[in-house]
């Protein structure tokens, strides 16, 4: 079985797609001690209402592209970019796990071998 990774500062961060309905309205609510990140595809604003934990945003383009970065978002909050681009993702990892991106970095994602 093949699993998906964030690979930043060589530290490997698994990664979930929402690629249901139910997973993208879900998204990380309801979780505590998180320890590994979500992207939501094509999209443009998520909240974090519901959670238990600070979470990091990224918002990423169709090349992986940092578009914006919001680090150690606190519960009750919501987070949108006003521009409606096209292909905008979002990752949503544990707090802090962001440290050392910036805007215009490119994602790097790795898909590997798990048994």
């Amino acid at each position: 079985m093949k699993k998906l990774f964030l690979i930043n500062n060589e530290e490997k961060i698994p990664i979930i797609i929402a690629n249901t309905w139910s997973l993208k309205l879900k998204g990380l609510t309801f979780k505590s001690n998180i320890n590994y990140g979500l992207i939501i595809p094509e999209c443009i604003s998520v909240h974090t209402f519901f959670m238990y934990d600070n979470i990091d945003i990224i918002f990423f383009d169709q090349f992986q592209t940092i578009l914006f970065i919001y680090q150690n978002v606190p519960a009750n909050k919501i987070v949108a970019i006003e521009e409606n681009i096209k292909k905008t993702s979002v990752l949503e990892l544990p707090k802090n796990t962001s440290k050392g991106l910036k805007i215009g970095d490119k994602l790097t994602f790795k898909f590997e071998d798990v048994i």
